[in-house]
């Protein structure tokens, strides 16, 4: 049904609000879609497709999935949980039944049987921000901009439903003449003002400032706050795990990821002991955290975050850190703060691992690696498994986006993640290289998604990393339990399998630290000319050091005993 030109559909209305934020990802194969700036991508299945709005959302800011009503919707709510878990803004459009019907509580299909058609909507309110079912086409327009300014500003998920016999309703096409308000809205101006005077008064008096910049710092857009920040200051910065890729990891003030305990010494001896910490976006999840083992005192911390503000033992709800790191910056004196040198972090390779006849890719070896291997403004997806914590031992060139999912954890999430990331970047960014690296049991999760990258001639380049099962488990519980075996796959055959054209991809086998050595070193295959699989053999009862100390910190946890 064509609009006239005083009036627009709402379906048309809700896409192309999307298409003002950029969110044009994963939308409903509809007639309407071309005519508002979107396509359609179609995913594997809804799971999968949830996974990639993460990944799509990580790197243009927004995203919007589309599901049918009841299965559909189910099958993508682990997706969308991760996604409120990390603060990442997805828009979950469900198309549900006619208006009628649910006046009418009809038996239909996808339906529990029950005549109640809010029970789907229900189940996804505790992880979304807000939701809404556009039964009123009179309140339809204002209730679109209320969900999706929401989605944008609080960077979290949001439920729209929207029943068959609505989406051709009109509304006026005026409304979409004003933009969304996309504000934050604005601190307190008295309370403000006294915390960033004691804020300022408490870095003029410390001898030892460090910044650590953690998750919610790249969730909720202050990383041009946080830049600002550590080049005017010069202070001793650190990342979380969440937070890696929050800052430019070249510059001499980067000092390395603190994870606890888990951290390297020199790291950790540097954070512990600071006299004056600035937490921005902090997440102390357990893996995030080394197990919950910060050393981290109130008494001399200041916390940013998105919704409150924490300096040392005061709480200061509703101040959020983005206005107020900007006044912050606008009013510190600059030649008042005591900066010092940071942990000297580097790709190398340790010496003993180096010097080693060994041909075995160990992961001591394998991320320093890496570290050398990667280039300015590389994508890196790692999967929940030994990548995740193996990458924490690389140092990023600058402009490098690191996405994992330290937090919710989902195994399988990255291969979904990359498709979406990989689809962001053939949009906005084409020059930059998008990376997985993901092990052979979290691939059988989501396999089905390269599929969909070789239908849209994505161009990623997938290690997977061969250590015959799921290592992260085993490094928790149960070694050589039969639960944390797979079934081999020939992971060399998966794109021809999935019909990649045999010239404009490649498939490889490395089973020696030579055989890697060379594909590093070969311009062809770094250039990332087409989509690319390697294989890498790894020793099934190696990990990376953190995942090794941390395994112990978590196997503890999960018997209920202290940490060591």
């Amino acid at each position: 049904m064509a609009s006239s030109s005083e009036n627009v559909s709402i379906g048309m209305y809700l896409f192309k609000r999307l298409h003002e934020l950029g969110g044009d990802f994963n939308l409903a194969a509809l007639d309407l879609l071309p005519d508002a700036g979107l396509y359609w991508v179609g995913n594997c299945n809804e799971l999968n497709a949830a996974y990639a709005a993460d990944g799509y959302a990580r790197i243009k800011e927004i995203s919007a999935l589309i599901t049918t009503f009841g299965v559909g919707e189910l099958s993508a709510l682990a997706g969308v949980a991760g996604s409120y878990s990390e603060h990442v803004p997805v828009v979950h459009i469900v198309g549900i039944p006619n208006t009628v019907a649910q006046r009418n509580g009809l038996l239909l299909h996808h339906t529990l049987g029950n005549g109640d058609f809010t029970v789907f909507q229900n189940m996804s309110r505790n992880i979304s921000v807000t939701s809404t079912i556009l039964n009123d086409p009179h309140r339809a327009a204002s209730e679109i901009d209320r969900v999706l300014s929401a989605c944008w500003v609080w960077a979290r998920p949001v439920y729209i439903g929207l029943p068959t016999d609505i989406v051709f309703k009109e509304v006026p096409a005026s409304c979409l003449n004003t933009p969304l308000n996309l504000k934050i809205p604005d601190n307190e101006p008295d309370t403000e003002s006294e915390v960033v005077d004691e804020i300022a008064c408490l870095m003029y008096n410390s001898k030892n400032t460090i910044i650590l910049a953690d998750a919610c710092a790249i969730r909720h857009r202050v990383l041009d706050e946080l830049h600002e920040l550590v080049e005017k200051t010069q202070l001793p910065t650190f990342v979380s795990p969440m937070g890696k890729g929050a800052v430019n990891e070249e510059i001499e003030a980067y000092g390395g990821v603190y994870v606890g305990d888990v951290s390297r010494d020199e790291v950790r001896q540097r954070v512990d002991h600071a006299e004056l910490i600035l937490y921005v976006g902090g997440l102390q999840s357990d893996f995030n955290s080394g197990g919950f083992t910060y050393r981290i005192s109130r008494k001399n911390t200041v916390e940013f975050h998105s919704d409150h503000t924490k300096v040392r033992y005061s709480e200061f709800p509703g101040i959020q850190m983005k206005p107020l790191l900007r006044k912050l910056l606008d009013k510190l004196d600059y030649s008042k703060v005591r900066s010092h040198s940071s942990p000297e972090i580097s790709n190398t390779i340790p010496h003993k691992v180096r010097e080693s006849l060994s041909q075995e890719i160990s992961h001591a070896w394998l991320w320093p690696r890496v570290g050398q291997w990667l280039r300015e403004g590389d994508v890196i997806i790692t999967e929940t498994g030994t990548s995740n914590f193996g990458i924490w031992e690389t140092r990023f060139p600058k402009n490098v986006t690191a996405i994992s999912q330290v937090l919710w954890g989902s195994i399988g999430y990255s291969v979904g993640a990359l498709q979406g990331a990989a689809l962001a970047c053939k949009e906005k960014y084409p020059e930059r290289r998008v990376i997985l690296f993901v092990g052979d049991g979290s691939l059988q999760l989501t396999v089905q998604e390269i599929s969909t990258m070789i239908r849209h001639g994505l161009k990623p380049i997938i290690f997977v990393i061969n250590n015959k099962g799921y290592t992260i488990e085993r490094m928790i519980h149960g070694m050589e339990a039969i639960y944390n075996d797979i079934q081999p796959w020939n992971h060399t055959d998966l794109l021809k399998v999935f019909g990649a054209d045999a010239s404009n991809s490649k498939s490889y086998q490395c089973k020696s630290k030579t055989a890697l050595e060379n594909l590093f070193e070969d311009e062809n295959f770094s250039s990332a000319p087409y989509i690319q699989l390697v294989e890498i053999f790894m020793p099934w009862q190696d990990a990376p050091r953190a995942l090794i100390k941390i395994g112990r910190v978590t196997a503890n946890l999960n018997e209920g005993s202290e940490s060591e």
